[in-house]
């Protein structure tokens, strides 16, 4: 048995104790409470690349401006469904002046963390045809949103987009497209987890088939400006960040605090509907609603009924990072570049102790340094993978439950990596080289 940082022993049994008979269909809090207990039984600091929690500081003005509403007394009312003035105004400047879009502030609207901006949209879009079934993903993509579709007893489809990148991309969309079945389809940009970006071609091709076909699109802005390898920080002027917004009238966008403003304990973010679709009337809405309007039914169907409101506190906090940003006094993605920096020494050593970056291109580029990015180990498959890095002190997620065809690889998450856990990872590294070389 080898001599690992963790025993085998204790990670087969808590695996075993787990019920996660093959980690690759593990969901990604799976994985977090089985590292947990690893961590607890073994005394061990593990290297946790699992999940996606912001690894820096929230913006003090956002701190204090929730501080100060608290004061005012907020706690002791209800927000109003649809958003607070301020945070409505300050979504609308923000949609504006960073992805050069004019919206409505009515179709600007708080959710609770972009989460709950998904599970809305399904619910209101994937109801607006009762001809239409459900959505297309558009792989490799946060596995949660498929759950959300299934517990609502959604269909979806999906596909690997990797080997339909530029001109492929058109024809695949329209082969899901012409059959005339689906109502939305749902994209990350920058990608989770292979942190591949579309290009202004992609977007315009994806945007005049939804026009064509009357679909939906939800483009997941997650880690809104964070493709480091241009400069979106700049309120007003270009490049802003790339959207589907340009080129088709049917789209919402779901935008969160979470990664951008390192505020995800709070659960607040946004959804943003274009003004034509906020207004667009879909009869087949009345068979679950009380109004025919996609826009009405959104606040007063879906967000009243999942949580009725956003935290009160929470809004005014969003306001002054937006406001913060839009008036050019603090720099969004300045504040998370640090990622980029890990990204790049991570994926480095990784490499040089026999991994491989799954996703390693956007189309002709080498794909930029973020959030995330997908590795593997020659010779072994996704679970023997996870598996086998346990012992060594080291977790991520597998690519098989983010719709990925690369089934033998993992998701690393870079946030919870600081600079100071670099020399015990590549410790760690060269000890499972060493112990795995040339695997077959």
């Amino acid at each position: 048995m080898k001599q690992t940082p963790v025993s085998h022993k204790l990670v087969d049994r808590l695996i075993k104790a787990s019920g996660l008979d093959d980690l690759t269909g593990a969901s990604i809090r799976e994985i977090v409470k089985l590292v947990n207990e690893l961590e607890r039984e073994s005394g061990t600091k593990y290297i946790r690349m699992e999940m996606g929690v912001p690894g820096l500081e929230p913006p003090e003005v956002g701190v204090e401006a929730e501080i100060l509403a608290l004061r005012r007394g907020v706690a002791s009312r209800y927000p109003m469904i649809d958003g607070v003035p301020e945070l409505k105004r300050e979504i609308r400047r923000f949609v504006k002046l960073f992805l050069d879009l004019d919206v409505s502030e009515e179709g600007c609207i708080p959710t609770v963390g972009a989460m709950q901006g998904a599970m809305a949209a399904f619910m209101v879009a994937n109801r607006s045809d009762r001809n239409k079934l459900g959505t297309l993903f558009i792989d490799p993509g946060f596995p949660v949103q498929k759950q959300q579709c299934r517990v609502l007893g959604h269909d979806y489809e999906s596909f690997d987009v990797y080997d339909y990148r530029g001109e492929k991309l058109g024809p695949k969309l329209e082969s899901y497209f012409k059959t005339g079945k689906i109502s939305t389809v749902l994209y990350s940009n920058p990608n989770n987890p292979a942190w591949i970006c579309f290009t202004e071609d992609e977007l315009r091709t994806i945007g005049e088939l939804a026009e064509k076909y009357d679909v939906i699109v939800i483009e997941d802005l997650a880690y809104v400006g964070m493709d480091f390898r241009k400069d979106y920080s700049q309120p007003g002027v270009p490049p802003y960040q790339p959207t589907v917004g340009h080129y088709t009238d049917n789209w919402l966008l779901l935008i969160s605090s979470s990664k951008a403003f390192s505020f995800a304990g709070e659960r607040v973010g946004a959804m943003v509907i274009g003004d034509k679709l906020f207004s667009r009337t879909y009869p087949d809405l009345k068979r679950y609603y009380t109004s025919d309007g996609f826009g009405y039914s959104m606040i007063f169907g879906a967000l009243y009924a999942l949580s009725s409101g956003v935290n009160h506190s929470a809004q005014y906090a969003l306001a002054a990072m937006l406001k913060a940003s839009n008036d050019g006094q603090y720099n969004f993605v300045e504040g998370t570049r640090e990622y980029a920096e890990r990204a790049n020494f991570m994926k480095r050593v990784f490499q040089e102790n026999g991994f491989k970056i799954v996703y390693d291109h956007d189309i002709d580029l080498p794909v930029g340094d973020g959030f995330y990015f997908t590795i593997s180990y020659p010779g072994m498959k996704g679970d023997t993978l996870m598996r086998n890095l346990l012992p060594y002190g080291i977790s991520g997620i597998s690519l098989a439950i983010s719709g990925s065809t690369h089934t033998e690889g993992m998701r690393a998450c870079v946030s919870q990596i600081h600079k100071s856990l670099f020399p015990l990872l590549e410790e760690r590294l060269k000890l499972f080289h060493k112990d795995y070389p040339g695997y077959k």
